[in-house]
C-alpha cells in the first residue's frame, strides 16, 4: 500500500477504535492516525499468527477492521498499564 493508503487506513481504524472504546481517549488527529497504523500492524500480525488471514494486503474493509481491532488492543494495553486516562479502582 502507498503512504496515503496507510494514512487513510490509520485514520479510519483509529477513529473506529476510539469510538468503540468507552471513556476519554488520549491524543489528537496525529495520534489517532499513528494508533490506527500501529493497529493495522498488530491486527495483521495476529491474523497471520492465528491462521485466519494473510495480513494486510490492500485497502479494503478487512484492512480497516484489522486496524481498528489492533488499535483497540493497543488502547486496552495502554489503559491496563496505567495510561493517563485509565480508570483506577
Amino acid at each position: 500500500m502507498s503512504i496515503l493508503a496507510w494514512i487513510i487506513v490509520g485514520l479510519l481504524g483509529g477513529l473506529i477504535s476510539k469510538a468503540l472504546m468507552p471513556g476519554p481517549q488520549p491524543g489528537g488527529l496525529i495520534f489517532t492516525i499513528l494508533l490506527g497504523i500501529a493497529g493495522a500492524f498488530v491486527g495483521g500480525f495476529l491474523s497471520v499468527a492465528l491462521g485466519v488471514g494473510n495480513g494486510i494486503d490492500g485497502f479494503d474493509m478487512g484492512t480497516i477492521a484489522l486496524s481498528a481491532l489492533g488499535a483497540m488492543l493497543i488502547l486496552f494495553v495502554y489503559r491496563a498499564l496505567g495510561g493517563a486516562h485509565s480508570i483506577r479502582i
